[in-house]
C-alpha cells in the first residue's frame, strides 16, 4: 500500500471558524443593577394602578419609565441629570400625544405634530449628550399615547402617571455608583461647525418621521405612530454623536436588527396573548418584560426587541383593546413601513450613503 502523505480531513479547519462564531457581548459593569432600577421604576407604580383595578393605564407609566433607561453606566450625578433631562423630553412628547388624542382630529394631527417635535427632540437629546442616542422614546411616548381612545382617563391624570413615574425613575438612579464618563467625540468636517451637523441630522430624523407618518396614514394602516417610531431607528446608526460617516452597513444592520427582533417579538406577543388573559396579569407581563429589554439593549438590539415587542403591544391592547391578530400584523406592517423610510432617507440624505446604496443595488 503506497504511503501517501496524510491529509487533514476537509471538516477540520472549520473548527477555528466555529470556533470565532459571533457571540453576545458580555454584560458591561452595571448593567444588572441598571436594568433592575429601570424594570423597578415601572414595578411600583404599574403594581399601584393593578391594586387600583386601572391596569389599562400602564402605557402612561411606561413612557414615565423610560427616563431610566438613559445614564447607563454613567456616574450618579451626571446620570441624575441626563436622567431629568431625558424624562423631560419624554413628559414633552407625552405631553403632546396626550392632546392629540384629546383632540381626536384624526391621524393627519398625529403626523402634523411629530414632525416637528421628531426635529426639536433630536437637537435637544444630541445637544444634551444624552445616551441612548436619538429622539426616539420621545416620538414613540407621542405617537403611542395620541392613539389612546379618548375618555378613558382626563389628560391630566394620564400626564401625572406619566411624570409621577418618571421622577420616580430618576429618582431611583442615585442607587449605584457608575463607571467613570468619557467624553463623546463630536467629528466634524473642515468648515462645518457642531450646530450644522446637529440640525442636518434632526431635518433627517424630522424627514424620516414624515415619510413613514404619511406612508402609512396613505395606506390605511392602523397605529401609524409605529411607522413614526421605527422610520428614526436607522438614523440613530448614523448620530453624529458616534461619527460623522457611519456607512450604509451600520445603517442597513440597525434596521434589519429592528425589523428581525420585531418580528420575534410578535411570535411571543401571539403566544401571550392567550385566550382567557386578564388585564392584571397583561399589565404584570409588560413590567416583567423591561428587565430584559433593558438588561440586553445596549448588548444586542434585536434581541432586546424579542422582549420589548410584546410590551409594547400588551400595553397597547390593555389601553385601546382590538383583535391581537390585527393588532400584530399593523405592527409588522408598520415597523416595514417606518424602516424602509428612515433606510430611504439614510441613502438619499447622509453623506456618501447615496454612492454605496447604488453600489450594494448594482
Amino acid at each position: 500500500m503506497p504511503n501517501y502523505p496524510l491529509r487533514a480531513a476537509p471538516w477540520r479547519p472549520a473548527a477555528p471558524r466555529l470556533a470565532a462564531a459571533p457571540r453576545l457581548p458580555a454584560a458591561p459593569a452595571g448593567a444588572w443593577l441598571h436594568a433592575c432600577r429601570v424594570a423597578l421604576g415601572l414595578a411600583v407604580p404599574g403594581l399601584a394602578l393593578v391594586v387600583a383595578g386601572r391596569p389599562d393605564l400602564i402605557i402612561y407609566a411606561v413612557f414615565g419609565s423610560f427616563a431610566g433607561m438613559y445614564g447607563r453606566g454613567e456616574p450618579r450625578w451626571l446620570r441624575l441629570r441626563h436622567q431629568a433631562q431625558a424624562g423631560s423630553v419624554l413628559l414633552a412628547g407625552a405631553s403632546i400625544g396626550i392632546l392629540v388624542a384629546a383632540a381626536q382630529a384624526g391621524p393627519w394631527l398625529l403626523v402634523a405634530c411629530a414632525v416637528p417635535f421628531a426635529y426639536a427632540a433630536a437637537v435637544a437629546t444630541d445637544g444634551l449628550g444624552l445616551n441612548p442616542q436619538g429622539p426616539f422614546f420621545g416620538i414613540f411616548a407621542l405617537g403611542a399615547l395620541a392613539t389612546v381612545p379618548p375618555g378613558r382617563v382626563s389628560p391630566t391624570t394620564g400626564l401625572a402617571i406619566c411624570a409621577a413615574t418618571a421622577a420616580f425613575s430618576v429618582a431611583l438612579g442615585l442607587l449605584g455608583g457608575g463607571s467613570p464618563a468619557s467624553p463623546v467625540r463630536h467629528e466634524t468636517e473642515p468648515g462645518q461647525s457642531r450646530l450644522a451637523l446637529t440640525a442636518a441630522h434632526a431635518g433627517r430624523y424630522a424627514l424620516a418621521t414624515a415619510a413613514a407618518g404619511s406612508a402609512g396614514v396613505l395606506l390605511g394602516v392602523d397605529h401609524a405612530n409605529w411607522a413614526i417610531a421605527s422610520a428614526v431607528i436607522p438614523l440613530a446608526a448614523a448620530d453624529p454623536g458616534r461619527h460623522l460617516r457611519p456607512g450604509l452597513p451600520s445603517v442597513l444592520r440597525r434596521s434589519g436588527h429592528r425589523v428581525l427582533g420585531t418580528f420575534a417579538g410578535l411570535a411571543v406577543t401571539l403566544a401571550l396573548f392567550a385566550p382567557g388573559l386578564d388585564a392584571a396579569t397583561a399589565a404584570l407581563a409588560v413590567m416583567a418584560l423591561l428587565f430584559p429589554t433593558e438588561l440586553f439593549m445596549a448588548r444586542h438590539y434585536g434581541l432586546a426587541l424579542g422582549f420589548f415587542t410584546p410590551l409594547i403591544l400588551m400595553m397597547t391592547q390593555l389601553a385601546a383593546p382590538a383583535d391581537p391578530a390585527v393588532l400584530v400584523a399593523f405592527r409588522a406592517l408598520d415597523t416595514v413601513i417606518g424602516v424602509a423610510a428612515g433606510i430611504l432617507v439614510a441613502a438619499v440624505a447622509l453623506p456618501g450613503t447615496r454612492a454605496r446604496l447604488l453600489a450594494v443595488v448594482r
